[in-house]
C-alpha cells in the first residue's frame, strides 16, 4: 500500500522529552486520542497522563486506552474510574491465562486526531521521566506527523479490536501482525505472533545487507541468526558496525543472553559498547540514511512473539540527527575490547550466558509456538 501524503518526523531524545510531548499532544487533541502501552504505572507520571486524558474527554474528545494485562498487572483498576466516568474506554490486552500468557502487547504509541503520533521505547512510568544520564532510564522516542500518524492510528484500531483475546482462529490473530504500509520515504512496520519471516526482520536484514555504516542501540539484544550474519558481513566487507547495549539492565537474564553473542561479533570486527550511567532501554537503528524507531527490541520476543510497531524513515537529515545522538551517548559507554573480553570470561560466566541464551531464544519461543497452536 502506498501513500504519498507528506509526513514529518522528530526525534524525542529522552524519556522525559517523550512524556512531555505526550502530555502536550493530549492537551492539543480536538477529536480523538488513542493511547497504547505495555506498562502504565500508578505514579505521578501515570496520574498526570490519566488526568490529561480525562480533561480531553471532558472537552468532547474520543479517548481509548489499551494497556497490556501482564505489563500493567500491578495497576489498580480504580485509577481509570475518572476516565471511564467521563466516557473514555480502557481495555487490558490479553487478560492473563496459562494458555496464552506468552503473547503480549509491547507497543508504546499515542495518536492524537490521526495527525500526531508519539512512539518509542518508554512506558508510562516514573523511571522513564529523566535524561538517562543523571536520572531516569536511558530511552528515546519519535514524534510522527501526517499520513504516517494516520496509519499508526489504524494499527492501534486493529490491536484494540483483539484486546480480549477471545478469538480462536489464527486468521483473526493475523489481523494485527506482519504488516507494512509505506509512504514517500517512510514505512510503518507492524508485527506479532508467529512472524517467522516478518516484515521487521525482512526490512532490517535488507538494509543491513547494503549498509556501509550501522549504528544500533537496543535494550535487549538477541537477534535472529540471519540478522547476526548481516552484522558480521557488514563489518567484514569494511563497513563500520557499532552496537550500543545495556551495561545495566532491568532484565539481567537478557544481558547474560546477549553477552553469549559478543565473541563471534567482536571477531568479525563489530564494535560493542555498554551504556553505563543508567538502565538502558532505548531502541534505535541507523543504517546509512535509514532510521528505525519504535517499540521493538532486537530480540526473540520482539521479532517473533510480541505485538510490536516500528517506523522506518529514509531521510538523510533524520539519520544525521539520530547518528549524532548515538555518538553523544557513546561518551557514556564502556567499549568491549575483544582480547580483554575473552580473558575476563570464566567457565561459569560462559555457562550462565549460554543457559540464558537457550532459555530466551529457544525455550521461550517453543512455549509461544505451542500456545499459538492452541489458538487455531
Amino acid at each position: 500500500m502506498n501513500n504519498g501524503t507528506t509526513s514529518s518526523f522528530r526525534i524525542l531524545k529522552t524519556g522525559a522529552e517523550g512524556l512531555a510531548a505526550m502530555r502536550a499532544a493530549i492537551g492539543a487533541a480536538r477529536h480523538s486520542v488513542r493511547l497504547e502501552t505495555y506498562i502504565f504505572s500508578d505514579s505521578p507520571v501515570g496520574r498526570a497522563i490519566r488526568d490529561a486524558l480525562v480533561t480531553a474527554r471532558q472537552r468532547g474528545v474520543e479517548v481509548r486506552v489499551l494497556v497490556d494485562a501482564f505489563g500493567s498487572s500491578e495497576l489498580p483498576d480504580a485509577l481509570w474510574k475518572p476516565l471511564r466516568e467521563a466516557g473514555g474506554r480502557v481495555l487490558s490486552f490479553n487478560p492473563l491465562s496459562l494458555r496464552r500468557w506468552s503473547y503480549r502487547d509491547h507497543r508504546k504509541l499515542l495518536v492524537c486526531d490521526e495527525q500526531t503520533a508519539i512512539m518509542g521505547g518508554f512506558n508510562i512510568a516514573q523511571e522513564y521521566d529523566g535524561d538517562g544520564v543523571t536520572s531516569g532510564w536511558r530511552d528515546l522516542g519519535l514524534e510522527v506527523r501526517g499520513a504516517a500518524a494516520a496509519e499508526l492510528a489504524h494499527t492501534f484500531d486493529r490491536v484494540f479490536g483483539l484486546a480480549d483475546f477471545r478469538h480462536r482462529r489464527l486468521q483473526r490473530l493475523r489481523q494485527a501482525r506482519d504488516r507494512v504500509v509505506e509512504g514517500a520515504n517512510w514505512q510503518v512496520l507492524s508485527s506479532g505472533p508467529g512472524c517467522r519471516h516478518g516484515e521487521i526482520k525482512r526490512s532490517l536484514a535488507g538494509d543491513l545487507s547494503r549498509a556501509a555504516r550501522i549504528r544500533m542501540a537496543t535494550a535487549y539484544f538477541l537477534p535472529t541468526w540471519r540478522l547476526r550474519r548481516e552484522l558480521r558481513r557488514a563489518a567484514r566487507r569494511g563497513g563500520r558496525v557499532q552496537l550500543m547495549l545495556a551495561g545495566t539492565s532491568d532484565v539481567p537474564l537478557t544481558q547474560l543472553a546477549s553477552r553469549s553473542l559478543y565473541r563471534s561479533l567482536l571477531r568479525a570486527g563489530v564494535e560493542i559498547y555498554e551504556y553505563q550511567p543508567q538502565i538502558f532501554h532505548a531502541k534505535l537503528i541507523v543504517a546509512d540514511n535509514k532510521v528505525y524507531a519504535g517499540s521493538a527490541n532486537l530480540d526473540t520476543r520482539s521479532l517473533q512473539i510480541n505485538y510490536e510497531v516500528l517506523v522506518r524513515v529514509d531521510d538523510p537529515r533524520l539519520a544525521a540527527e539520530a547518528a549524532a545522538m548515538f555518538d553523544e551517548d557513546l561518551r557514556h559507554c564502556r567499549k568491549i575490547e575483544r582480547k580483554a573480553w575473552g580473558r575476563s570470561r570464566t567457565w561459569w560466566d560462559k555457562v550462565k550466558e549460554r543457559g540464558a541464551y537457550l532459555l530466551l531464544s529457544k525455550i521461550d519461543l517453543l512455549v509461544a509456538r505451542w500456545q499459538l497452536k492452541a489458538l487455531r
